[in-house]
Parts: C-alpha cells; sequence; structure tokens
C-alpha cells in the first residue's frame, strides 16, 4: 500500500528527506506503521487525511519532536538518532510552522526573530537583525518589526512565525496545519507567502486541509489514514483521478465542506 518512491530512493543524492519503514506507537496505539517517503530537495510535498490520520506525527518525527521506535530517518543526508548533537544539527536544517504561533509574548517581532540565529548560530546582534528585517520584509511585514505578537492579528503572527523560521536559513520547511487556527479572512495572507516561499524554490512539507493550495503548490499529494500512506500521487491526479477508495470519500467530504 506504501511503496518508497521509485524516482527518489532512500539516501539518494537528491533526498532531503528519507523516511525508511518508519513506524511510532503511543503505549499500544500505533501512530504511524511503514512510513516510506523521500522528498527530493526543492520539492512541495501536501500532507492530507482526516483528523488523528498520523499527518502531524509524521512531520514531527522529521525533527525528532516526536521520537519514533522503528525504521530510520535522514535529513540531508544525516541519520536522525537520540543523541542531542545530532537532533540540534536536523534542527538547524528544518524550520518548522505550526498551527499556532508560539512566539515569544515579551519580545517584539523583530526580536523574536532575532533570538534563535543569535543563540543556536552565534550570529552578531547586527547580522542577525539585518536578516530579521529582510524575512520580515520578505513575508511583507516588516512594518511591524518593533510590535508585540498580542499587538497583531492571527494571520500577521503567522507570517512572523514563518520568517522566524527562515531566519536559521534552513534547507527545509515543515508546515503543520499553519492555516487552521485563523480567521478565514486571514488564511490567504498566510497562504500567499508560503506560495512566495514554493516558487522561490523552498523544500517543503505542509499538513494542510486548504486544497485549492495543494493544487497550486504541491509536485505530490499524499493521503494518510489510520497513520499510513495510503496514496500519493501529483495533483492533476490525486484530484482528477484518486485509486482509493478512502481518498475519494475523503476528498467528497472536504470538497464538500468548502
Amino acid at each position: 500500500m506504501n511503496q518508497p518512491n521509485a524516482e527518489a530512493p532512500l539516501g539518494g543524492a537528491d533526498a532531503m528527506i528519507a523516511m525508511n519503514h518508519v513506524e511510532k506507537w503511543y503505549g499500544e496505539f500505533k501512530a504511524l506503521t511503514d512510513i516510506n517517503l523521500a522528498v527530493r530537495k526543492g520539492e512541495r510535498i501536501v500532507l492530507c487525511g482526516p483528523s488523528g490520520s498520523g499527518k502531524s506525527t509524521l512531520i514531527r518525527c522529521i525533527n525528532h519532536l516526536e521520537g519514533y521506535q522503528k525504521g530510520e530517518i535522514r535529513v540531508g543526508g544525516t541519520k536522525l538518532g537520540d543523541d542531542a548533537k545530532t537532533i540540534d544539527a536536523v534542527r538547524r536544517e528544518v524550520g518548522m510552522v505550526f498551527q499556532h504561533f508560539n512566539l515569544f509574548p515579551h519580545l517584539s517581532v523583530l526580536q523574536n526573530c532575532m533570538l534563535a540565529p543569535m543563540r543556536s548560530l552565534g550570529v552578531s546582534k547586527a547580522e542577525a537583525e539585518a536578516t530579521a528585517r529582510q524575512l520580515l520584509g520578505r513575508v511583507k511585514i516588516l512594518e511591524q518589526a518593533e510590535k508585540y505578537p498580542a499587538q497583531l492579528s492571527g494571520g500577521q503572527q503567522q507570517r512572523v512565525a514563518i520568517a522566524r523560521a527562515l531566519c536559521m536559513r534552513p534547507k527545509v520547511m515543515l508546515f503543520d496545519e499553519p492555516t487552521s487556527a485563523l480567521d478565514p479572512e486571514m488564511v490567504k495572507e498566510v497562504l500567499d507567502t508560503m506560495i512566495a516561499l514554493a516558487e522561490e524554490g523552498m523544500t517543503m512539507i505542509c499538513v494542510t486541509h486548504e486544497m485549492g493550495f495543494a493544487r497550486q503548490v504541491a509536485n505530490r499529494v499524499i493521503f494518510m489514514a489510520s497513520g499510513a500512506i495510503v496514496e500519493e500521487a501529483p495533483p492533476e491526479e490525486f484530484f482528477g483521478n484518486p485509486r482509493h477508495e478512502r481518498t475519494r470519500r475523503f476528498l467528497g467530504e472536504i470538497l464538500h465542506k468548502h
């Protein structure tokens, strides 16, 4: 049911992320079953599926926010282990944006973006500020640099969270339902930011229910159910001719809602 991508073998030279037979349990509950996934440099993957299908767990395993019990994960050729040094090395390569923005409320927008590069990468204050201002401009929110998170809308806070992740110069960006906590009118500004990133060639894995975004941006759409990859295909094939009944049912429900 879940075959490794033939074009991007595990550990291949162009595989930014490679997951090989990854399995995860929470006690007796099996959250991920035999996950095989290879993501090439510059590829944009959208993960979709019903609530509880394992999508967020899968991407959280990539930067070891969640541990896994079986299989192997490589990021940029580095095998992810339990040692802090390897985990830190992988996290420097991988930016992550969550459903909730997780900005530090006592720091300004600019300070939120400067903190990690200064602490984790040893970047000077002047360089961190210059990079933060450049990336806040890139997500079209530079004018809010001196404000605090509570003074911003949800959509603005999420764009700050994207800029903050980019300040670490990641090679891969993970998005975990980045628009699901937003009011509908704020969704577009965040999706537009992500579309611009995709057009610049950023390697991305995005968990989302925004099927319009999947059609526009994804190289591959992956459908998960019950902790397993059920189907993966390019968007035109995924939406136009889904092979599995579970995929068809999910698409019917989600497209009916929207």
